[in-house]
């Protein structure tokens, strides 16, 4: 059984990263497939995997055939199943009902934060002004998250990072987005998915995309988006030297031959990548990588 996990823009696609991070945060090995929203690529993945027609979807092939699951609910359900030690959900019963009940608020409830103020991770607006539902869904949220810390001490809702994380993670981004003013046990529990590794890695990769969908962009100042509570970056730029100041001759990622327009300095060393994304995204966080770490730092 395999699994490839067809998404859509990091830096916009909210329930792209939920269903992305089921796998990655849990060790489940997977393929990422990129699809670009608004595209002929995502009309025709739409055609090719009906009724499915939203990302993420998960692509399953088992015995000669093809399965797409799509929704990040059921994704979680099902790798679940699949892979039951892998912690997807808490493994104490009076958790696991918790975590549930909790993700299934964030599927189906405020409709009015995940509107206007959509997800952007490559933004950090100053005067946003958040509309009277927005107010009441953040307070939801914001007692949400109190009344799960509490209970499970953290850092997490439920103790370990589990779904129920993966589904409310774009919400801490929008908070961060749009500079919306929280409590300090909100602001302790972004700063926990801002650290998470995988959330790091969907981040790298928001910072490495190029593609800017206008749709998603305020007409508002744009503050520091390091100023969020992203972990601290290894120093990190692009290099233009030559191919044989690397430290390495495959990417650590892929194993391919690395390429002279694919190199960086990385805490004081060359490293070589076999495309410019998988450059852009070294770059964007080494830490985040744990391959790229282990040439880093045997």
């Amino acid at each position: 059984m395999t699994y490839t996990m067809m998404i859509g823009e990091y830096a916009y696609s909210s329930w792209s990263m939920r269903g992305w991070m089921m796998a990655d945060a849990f060790g489940i090995p997977f393929r990422t497939k990129y699809i670009p929203m608004y595209s002929d690529d995502f009309t025709a993945f739409q055609r090719d995997y009906a009724p499915a027609r939203t990302v993420a979807a998960l692509l399953i092939e088992d015995a000669g055939q093809t399965q797409a699951v799509w929704d990040s609910l059921a994704i979680a359900e099902t790798l679940h199943e699949t892979h039951p030690d892998a912690g997807i959900w808490p493994y104490e019963p009076i958790l696991r009902r918790r975590a549930r009940s909790l993700a299934a608020e964030m599927h189906s409830s405020f409709r009015a934060l995940r509107d206007r103020p959509s997800m952007n991770l490559r933004a950090r607006y100053e005067g946003f002004e958040l509309t009277g539902a927005e107010r009441d869904d953040v307070a939801r949220i914001e007692k949400l998250w109190s009344w799960a810390l509490d209970l499970s001490g953290g850092p997490y809702l439920c103790g370990d990072f589990s779904a129920v994380d993966a589904m409310f993670a774009p919400v801490a981004t929008r908070l961060v987005t749009y500079g919306v003013d929280v409590d300090a046990v909100t602001q302790s529990y972004i700063k926990a998915i801002y650290e998470h590794p995988s959330f790091r890695r969907w981040h790298a990769c928001a910072d490495a995309q190029c593609r800017v969908i206008d749709r998603y962009h305020l007409d508002l100042p744009n503050g520091d988006i390091r100023a969020s509570p992203r972990p601290a970056p290894l120093p990190a730029q692009s290099y233009s030297g030559a191919i044989s100041d690397a430290i390495n001759t495959v990417c650590p990622y892929s194993a391919d031959t690395i390429k002279a327009d694919s190199l960086a300095v990385i805490d004081g060393s060359v490293v070589g990548f076999c495309n410019p994304f998988c450059c852009r995204k070294s770059i964007a966080d080494a830490y985040a990588w744990p391959k790229l770490m282990a040439i880093l730092r045997p």
